[in-house]
């Protein structure tokens, strides 16, 4: 039996960010809490800070972001690379 886990998801009300909702509650087990946190409320911008969330949607298991979450954002010397302000 899966030990007990709290899941955080947090989302921006999008298309994608509604199929990651939907992906979590489909594979969280019996007694695994899954919370939605929408990211357009103010009141979310310590949490988000806290974990470090730099997109979304974003996964946290018990406080702890998600490997597949982590280092995702926009990156300049990405967007730099691509030639933007070139």
């Amino acid at each position: 039996m899966p030990s007990a886990r709290h899941i955080d998801v947090y989302t921006a009300g999008c298309p994608l960010c509604e199929d990651a909702v939907a992906t979590v509650r489909r594979l969280a087990a019996p007694g695994q809490t899954v919370t939605v946190h929408d990211l357009r409320d103010a009141e979310q911008a310590d949490r988000i800070a806290s974990l470090g969330i730099r997109s979304v949607p974003a996964v946290a298991v018990d406080g702890r972001l998600a490997g597949c979450c982590v280092d995702r954002g926009v990156d300049e010397r990405a967007i730099r690379a691509a030639g933007v302000g070139a």
